[in-house]
């Protein structure tokens, strides 16, 4: 990891930057993926599987089979852990279901919005060098809770053409509709369009490499609605001398094994502080399984150091992370100055790992500097609202001269007609 020190506000952008792929490129190889599922359905599926994953499939879908055996093939404790964090997440997202409020704007108007859910969704959940059951979790419960009718889940199939069996278990006990293997930007575009095996969505959510975030975007422009664009993993740890060293190298590790092109970053108060994290992030990084790409990763990754916590903040906002953990002294007193952020973990107890699986809280966030202006998923993520407006008699008197007279400046006479035809039966009855 490279050390900054007291870089100028100037140079900060530069530092935000984070690792990407050549766009133009990207965005060519995504298009020909899409445009080979839309014209081939399932036979693109299945080639693009064989190509990119190695695997050979004898069904996309996953049969009722293969989601009833997979409870055969978990511990009994890793199902016990998988349904604590469905308590958990169950917990905080139900608290967020929206109560219809009623407006009465003037005497006679009613005005008040309801949730409507989203029929079809499609759920994207990576596997490639993880079985992320953990994403099944967090995207599949808000749907239930929401009313989604349809839930399909798309996630790359490991070498033997099977998913994990904990992402199957957790599929079958979160409620999910449709389970298929199938991943990369071809599952984004077979959600978008429907196979003969995947069926077609409103909307698209879930986290995933380059090409997925493309591919999302690339949906968002054929009437499918995304999340947003969340890509490769990132996080920021803000610390100060009083912070745990070995805390700290974790929290940073923890993403660099995400993927090679996740980002981790340290911002600091204390040069001191900045040198004996990166020692300490070397030796904890030799014991890892996943010690290769995190390694890869960590040369994206940065120490910056910044004259005061303010300067910290300040930088942690332009860069605007997935992730923040602050960890300093009265980290709680930092919150009010968090402006963009996807999830933040406040203190030296609060790891980001807890936040991934089972605080309650959603890990799929904004990445790449989109938490400037997206949220992460929550049970909004599933809902559209619908409003709503009744008059009664004496709300289209008050109302309807104004409206008559707004829609005459504009020159739109039916408009004012259709208020003017009524006042003038009310006004004769």
């Amino acid at each position: 990891m490279k050390i900054y020190t007291n870089p100028s506000p100037e140079t900060w952008k530069g530092l935000c930057k984070r690792p990407q792929m050549n766009q133009v490129k990207l965005m060519s190889e995504v298009k020909d993926i899409t445009r080979m599922v839309m014209l081939k359905g399932d036979k693109a599926l299945l080639d693009f599987t064989k190509r990119f994953d190695g695997a050979e499939l004898k069904n996309i879908l996953c049969t009722p089979k293969e989601l009833k055996e997979s409870e055969k093939n978990i511990s009994v404790v890793l199902k016990d852990n998988i349904r604590l964090a469905i308590d958990n997440i169950k917990k905080f997202h139900e608290a967020q279901i929206p109560k219809k409020k009623f407006i009465k704007t003037m005497p006679g108007v009613r005005c008040w919005r309801e949730a409507r859910a989203i029929e079809k969704v499609g759920i994207y959940v990576p596997g490639g060098t993880a079985p992320l059951f953990s994403t099944v979790l967090m995207l599949a419960i808000p749907a239930v809770l929401a009313g989604c009718k349809e839930i399909v889940l798309c996630s790359p199939p490991r070498e033997d053409g099977t998913l994990h069996p904990a992402i199957l278990w957790a599929a079958k006990e979160s409620g999910v509709t449709h389970v298929c293997k199938v991943g990369g930007a071809q599952a984004i575009a077979a959600m978008t369009f429907g196979t003969e095996s995947v069926p077609s969505v409103y909307k698209i959510l879930g986290p995933g490499n380059q090409y997925v975030t493309a591919a999302k975007i690339l949906a968002a422009t054929e009437s499918v609605a995304i999340d947003m664009p969340a890509g490769p993993s990132e996080v920021l740890v803000i610390a100060d001398e009083y912070a745990d060293i070995e805390y700290i190298a974790a929290d940073l590790l923890s993403q660099a094994e995400h993927g090679v092109d996740s980002q981790t970053l340290l911002v600091t108060n204390n040069e001191h502080l900045a040198e004996k994290v990166r020692s300490e992030v070397i030796e904890q990084l030799d014991v890892l399984k996943r010690a290769e790409i995190a390694e890869k990763a960590l040369m994206n990754s940065k120490i910056i150091i910044l004259e005061d916590l303010k300067s910290c903040m300040n930088f942690s906002n332009t860069y605007a992370p997935e992730h923040l953990i602050i960890n300093t002294k009265n980290a709680i007193d930092m919150i009010p100055d968090v402006i963009n952020a996807g999830s933040v973990f406040i203190g030296d107890l609060s790891p980001e790992s807890v936040g991934d699986y089972a605080t309650g809280t959603n890990h799929t966030l904004p990445t790449a500097g989109f938490a400037r202006s997206y949220s992460g998923v929550s049970l909004d993520s599933y809902l559209k609202m619908v409003t709503f407006q009744s008059l009664s008699a004496k709300g289209l008197k008050n109302i309807g001269p104004a409206v008559e007279h707004m829609a005459k400046t504009e020159g739109l006479d039916a408009h004012r007609q259709a208020v003017s035809r009524r006042l003038f039966k009310i006004e004769n009855l």
